[in-house]
């Protein structure tokens, strides 16, 4: 063990997880949010080691921290160590606990953003002041990167330091973010610890369909909320044909060959929907991005009961893999029919990253080192990260914020659900496994 990593380290990064959801920084979309006090508060811990913080605005309250430790090799390329200081909205009524009291009880720091993703934030921050005390420096430089806006469209956030401050980040040609290294405890008691390796693209749809306005009691063949219904009905019940990446491919091996599996996946006919019927719990890590997606989320039309409008909109959340784009273009185009016109709400790029690279090598090792007993695959995010952003860089980005936890815990599904919460000893793991991975890297 680091001896670097001692108690107070320890101690350090469950308080800042816990202060650090009392800071509420909820992000509704549209520009209401206010992530400043939680980036005064990660820049006055940067500070304290020595290091610079510089805090950045596209938008007043919307602030941005960049840092650099310098590393012992000025020959080395630079690492990007990126996290997102905004969280999604919550309910107090459906919690157990506030989301914003950072409450500590039973060994779990509960609220909104434990794992999406505070406890990321705290655990750079926990490994940072370790080494400050200690006199630690890392091989190659690490730019730390603590973004505003990662839960809308990041135009305040990493898109805005991607084109308006790409000095910042110069020398740097991988990144590290959420959410990868987590313990997924699949069948027969194997636990799988998945390092993403790619994410989808997103595609954020905006419908909309014209009609003739008229009264609610007439006959009307052009009705707007109808033409709408029709091509959110067609969308929301199509079967997306398989698209297998690169990234997917490798885990589908990984998997089929922990789970004694006969099985090829890039032999023609693979029938991928049979093989993940054989993974049981585990086919839940790769069956959301073997095709691309679209669910509708948002309707809105008329503004009277006996009154028909002449127009309807929807919304629609899509994702794309990797080499997509065009099948989902005119796959939309065919869905939406001749009376609905569709345009990208907002739009980001797919993601892929090598597996078989030296980066993600010592991330596997990493993980290994603390978790022998666990086994690490690759795989692609069903949604996206600011990688996507830090991407227009030449930043090869991958998924890991190293947690341990125990059987019973669904980690997937307290991103953005009730009663986010994580355990203290998962937080202890991360900084460990996150010490080892950046003096290694």
């Amino acid at each position: 063990m680091a001896e670097h990593i001692d108690g107070r380290a320890l101690d350090e990064v469950v308080a800042f997880t816990s202060e650090l959801i009392g800071i509420d920084t909820t992000n509704r979309g549209g520009g209401d949010c206010r992530e400043r006090p939680a980036a005064e508060y990660v820049a006055e811990r940067l500070a304290d080691t020595g290091l610079e913080p510089t805090l950045l605005e596209r938008t007043p309250g919307r602030t941005n921290v960049v840092a650099r430790i310098e590393g012992t090799d000025p020959s080395a390329d630079a690492l990007l160590v990126h996290g997102h200081l905004d969280v999604v909205p919550a309910e107090p009524a459906d919690w157990s606990v506030h989301p914003f009291s950072g409450e500590v009880r039973d060994g779990v720091v509960w609220g909104r953003g434990a794992v999406d993703m505070k406890n990321m934030d705290a655990m750079v921050l926990a490994v940072v002041r370790a080494w400050a005390r200690a006199g630690v420096r890392p091989r190659r430089d690490i730019v730390i990167a603590y973004t505003a806006d990662e839960e809308a469209s990041a135009i305040d956030g990493s898109g805005f330091l991607a084109d308006h401050h790409p000095g910042l980040f110069e020398g740097c040609t991988e990144g590290i973010s959420e959410a990868g290294a987590f313990t997924f405890h699949a069948d027969r008691g194997m636990e799988l610890y998945p390092i993403a390796a790619g994410e989808r693209g997103t595609g954020w749809l905006k419908l909309t369909a014209h009609g003739r306005a008229g009264h609610g009691s007439r006959v009307n063949r052009a009705n707007a909320v109808s033409r709408l219904a029709a091509a959110i009905a067609r969308i929301g019940e199509h079967r997306w044909p398989v698209r297998l990446t690169p990234t997917v491919r490798a885990s589908l091996a990984e998997l089929a060959a922990l789970y004694g599996i006969e099985a090829d996946p890039a032999a023609p006919g693979f029938d991928v929907d049979e093989f993940l019927g054989k993974l049981g719990a585990a086919a839940a890590l790769v069956e959301p991005t073997v095709r691309n997606s679209s669910n509708p989320t948002i309707l809105e039309a008329g503004y009277k009961v006996n009154v028909i409008p002449g127009h309807a909109t929807a919304y629609v959340d899509g994702r794309v893999l990797p080499g997509g784009d065009d099948e989902f273009r005119d796959t939309l185009d065919r869905l939406t029919g001749p009376d609905v016109d569709w345009e990208f709400h907002h739009k980001e790029v797919a993601l892929q990253s090598p597996v078989d690279s030296p980066t993600y090598a010592k991330l596997r090792a990493a993980v290994e080192k603390f978790a022998p007993e666990g086994h690490v695959v690759p795989y692609c995010m069903s949604g996206g990260t600011d990688a996507k952003h830090f991407s227009r860089l030449g930043i090869t980005g991958y998924g890991f914020s190293p947690l341990k936890l125990p059987p019973g815990f669904d980690y997937q599904a307290l991103f953005h659900g009730v009663d986010e919460r994580v355990p203290v000893d998962a937080l202890h793991f991360g900084v460990r496994v996150l010490d080892h991975y950046l003096r290694s890297a």
